[in-house]
C-alpha cells in the first residue's frame, strides 16, 4: 500500500492515507507497547499456523562480518529459550517496527520487495511518502512479526516520512555500494531517524545494496569504507543485492532474530511490555538447530 500524495495537497493525501493504514499508523505512534494476547478461537488457544520448509532456518542467524556486528554468539540467549518452551509463550504474537531509510535510488524498495515478495522491478517507481509491508515469523516456537516501513529519499516527502520513525526498534540504513556519496548520507538519515526516538532504543542495521554491480576488488573496498561507518554508528554491517537476492533474506532474519530476541529479554527483565498482533502464515525459525554453536565464519535502472 503506497501513500500518494501531491505537492499542492500533502495534508489532505496523508490524512486520507493514514485512515487506509489504520490499525498499524495507531500501533507506530504508541509510545507505549500493548500486553500480549492469545491467538484463540471459540475462546480457546490454538498453536501458530504451520510453515513451509523453505521457511524454516535450520541455524540461528549469523552476522555477516564479524568486524561490524550487533553481537557475535549463536544461539539464543538462555533466558529466551526457556521463555520460548512455555507453552503460553507460544500462542503469544509480537511485533516490531522496521523503519528503513537512505537516498533516492539506493533500492530500499527493491531490497524489501527482494524479502518479502521474492521480485526484482528493475523500473520501480520512486516511493511517495512512505509504504509498508508486514512478514510473520515463527522463532523459538513464537509468533513474530516485522513491520517493516518503506520511507521515500527524496527531500520533499521527509516532511512526511520521519513521522513514521517514531516508535522504530531497527532502523535500516541503506546505500548504494556503486555510490559512495550515499555512503556518506547514511549518518545524516539516521541523525533525523533517531529524532524521533529515545537515545539508545533503536538496533541499526547498515546495508550496501547492488553488490552485483560491483567487481570483487570494488565491493571489498567499499565494505571497508562501510564497517568503518558501521562501527562509528553502532550498527551491524551488511553487504546484498537486491537483483540476484545474494544475502537478502539472510539479512532479514537476522533482524528478526534480533529484534525478537531483544523484545523478550526486556520483558523479562520487566522492561516494556510486548507488542501483539493476530495470527497468520508465518516463517519459522526452528530452535533445536539454533541452539547448535556455529563456527564464525524501485527506482532506477540500476536499482538492485
Amino acid at each position: 500500500m503506497e501513500i500518494s500524495t501531491g505537492d499542492d495537497a500533502l495534508t489532505t493525501s496523508l490524512d486520507k492515507a493514514t485512515k487506509k493504514l489504520q490499525p498499524w499508523v495507531t500501533l507506530q505512534h504508541r509510545d507505549t507497547r500493548t500486553k500480549p494476547m492469545q491467538h484463540t478461537q471459540n475462546g480457546r488457544p490454538y498453536p501458530p499456523a504451520p510453515v513451509s520448509r523453505d521457511r524454516v532456518v535450520a541455524k540461528f542467524p549469523k552476522w555477516y562480518t564479524p568486524e561490524a556486528c550487533l553481537q557475535m554468539k549463536n544461539c539464543w540467549h538462555g533466558q529466551v529459550k526457556s521463555a520460548c518452551q512455555d507453552q503460553a509463550s507460544r500462542n503469544l504474537g509480537m511485533m516490531s517496527k522496521v523503519v528503513v531509510v537512505g537516498d533516492l535510488y539506493v533500492g530500499k524498495t527493491c531490497l524489501i520487495n527482494r524479502f518479502c515478495k521474492d521480485i526484482f522491478d528493475r523500473d520501480y517507481k520512486a516511493t511517495i511518502g512512505v509504504d509498508f509491508e508486514i512478514e510473520k515469523f515463527e522463532l523459538s516456537g513464537v509468533p513474530f512479526t516485522l513491520q517493516i516501513w518503506d520511507t521515500a529519499g527524496q527531500e520533499k516527502f521527509k516532511c512526511i516520512a520521519s513521522a513514521y520513525y517514531r516508535g522504530a526498534q531497527v532502523i535500516v540504513t541503506v546505500f548504494d555500494l556503486a555510490d559512495i556519496k550515499t555512503l556518506e548520507n547514511t549518518r545524516q538519515w539516521l541523525e533525523d531517524a533517531m529524532k524521533e526516538n529515545e537515545p539508545g532504543s533503536c538496533m541499526v542495521f547498515l546495508v550496501g545494496t547492488k553488490r552485483d554491480l560491483l567487481s570483487s576488488e570494488e565491493c571489498s573496498k567499499t565494505e571497508t569504507d562501510a564497517i568503518e561507518i558501521a562501527n562509528e554508528m553502532k550498527a551491524e554491517f551488511w553487504s546484498v543485492s537486491a537483483k540476484t537476492g545474494e544475502n537478502v533474506q539472510d539479512l532479514f532474519f537476522r533482524v528478526a532474530a534480533l529484534a525478537f530476541e531483544d523484545i523478550m529479554l526486556k520483558e523479562l527483565e520487566g522492561g516494556d511490555t510486548l507488542t501483539v498482533i493476530g495470527a497468520g502464515d508465518l516463517i519459522r525459525i526452528d530452535t533445536e538447530s539454533a541452539e547448535r554453536p556455529q563456527a564464525k565464519s524501485v527506482k532506477s535502472s540500476t536499482c538492485c
